[in-house]
């Protein structure tokens, strides 16, 4: 194999009689190059909005959350939050009350997201959203500002919520009369508009877990889930991991199950990484029209070197080794153009994250001013695996064309 990579050194380097195989050669390497460094560039923008995207759904909701595996709610206790919070990696466990329910404001009502947070969960809105006042009172609530226009929302507007099981209670009051104290339908104020993101901003509706628990019809302890928050440094999916086996482990599991930011939103996060994928199909044919203009380069080297390969024939050199020796110069080609690529996409990518060279098109449109890079250490490898194996298999035809020249030339090939 070392006699192999050496011969297809001396092949690659060494001065070629027929010009035009350079210049073949400089344009597959050039072209795996541009189509390495191109995908990986526009994979880690698209990596970039998608950890945009998470942390932005985030800051009402939690990486993971513990929900009940049945129905729509389930009992929380000290003990319960206690042992969440003690599993390494997790930072914080805040029970919530979220469910559908109906705003009326004048004439118009609108179906929406109630969610309730606890008290730390708030205090830590308030800190993310730089905001100097609580977004909403014990008895009061907030309102996503794009559903703040449709209904004609303002501060201090009063209004009345409800859950939609409030009319069906209604109708079985009409025979069962004990059921007419629970009919009561709650008024409140709204204590401030908030802007987030565009689903919460037009779905969402925030208040305290207790005034939530009331809207939705939640006996005292029951809340719609636990939101679970993650500490710096420590992997989404490895705490996410301890929590299912601690789950899995307890009496809970069947009560409750773990569900991850992903699974809750998976419509959202299954069209990025669609859109990701297809960018790496599409752009990947870069790459595979640069390593078949290198099977040309390679067949007319092979053609050029019949004398030396007549030469090696005679000291015993077999097929295999033919073979292995033009395998071995286009997957040094390919290696050399995927090796550069990634450097060149790397710097680029650096050079945005730092810099934030390329800016948005419209500062006003976006929550950010240039293009978000996120460089994941998977999509590097299997963009560079995937090239360094498209020239390996373009290699195949050439080095088997290269052996069939050798073996069946049983004297020295003549010369113009």
């Amino acid at each position: 194999m070392k006699s192999a990579l050496w011969i297809a050194q001396r092949f690659s380097f060494a001065r070629k009689r027929f010009r035009i195989i350079n210049i073949i050669s400089a344009i597959s390497l050039a072209g795996i190059v541009v189509g390495v460094s191109t995908l990986l560039v526009v994979m880690s923008v698209l990596n970039g909005f998608q950890k945009l995207a998470h942390d932005l759904f985030i800051t009402i909701d939690s990486p993971v959350q513990c929900i009940p595996s049945d129905g729509r709610s389930m009992a929380v206790s000290d003990s319960l939050l206690h042992s969440l919070r003690a599993i390494e990696g997790v930072s914080s466990a805040e029970p919530y009350a979220e469910g559908e329910a109906i705003i009326v404001a004048g004439k118009k009502s609108e179906l929406v997201v109630l969610k309730g947070l606890s008290e730390a969960s708030h205090q830590r809105l308030i800190v993310q959203t730089r905001t100097r006042q609580p977004l909403f009172t014990p008895t009061s609530i907030s309102v996503g500002e794009l559903l703040a226009y449709r209904t004609n929302l303002y501060r201090f507007r009063e209004v009345k919520i409800f859950s939609p099981e409030l009319i069906s209670l209604g109708l079985e009051s009409l025979s069962q009369p004990y059921l007419m104290p629970a009919l009561a339908i709650p008024e409140t104020t709204v204590s401030s508009i908030f802007s987030l993101q565009k689903l919460f901003d037009d779905r969402y509706v925030l208040t305290s877990n207790r005034f939530a628990q009331k809207i939705l019809l939640l006996g005292s302890g029951e809340y719609s889930g636990i939101d679970i928050r993650i500490k710096d440094g420590y992997s989404r999916q490895t705490v996410t991991g301890h929590l299912r086996k601690r789950l899995a482990e307890s009496t809970l599991n069947k009560r409750c199950r773990v569900r991850t930011l992903e699974e809750k939103y998976s419509n959202i996060f299954a069209v990025m990484q669609l859109e990701k994928w297809a960018s790496f199909s599409i752009l990947m044919l870069i790459v595979l029209v640069a390593t078949l203009s290198l099977t040309g380069a390679l067949a007319m080297t092979a053609i050029d070197k019949q004398r030396e390969l007549f030469y090696l024939r005679c000291l015993g050199m077999e097929k295999p080794q033919f073979m292995a020796i033009f395998i071995a110069e286009g997957g040094a080609t390919g290696l050399a153009g995927t090796a550069t690529g990634i450097i060149i996409a790397w710097s680029i990518c650096k050079l945005q994250l730092l810099y934030g060279v390329v800016k948005l098109p419209s500062k006003s449109a976006f929550i950010i001013d240039a293009y978000p890079v996120d460089m994941l250490t998977g999509d590097f490898l299997a963009v560079g695996i995937t090239a360094v194996l498209l020239s390996l298999a373009v290699s195949l035809y050439p080095a088997r064309k290269a052996a069939l020249i050798a073996t069946t030339h049983s004297s020295e090939p003549k010369t113009n």
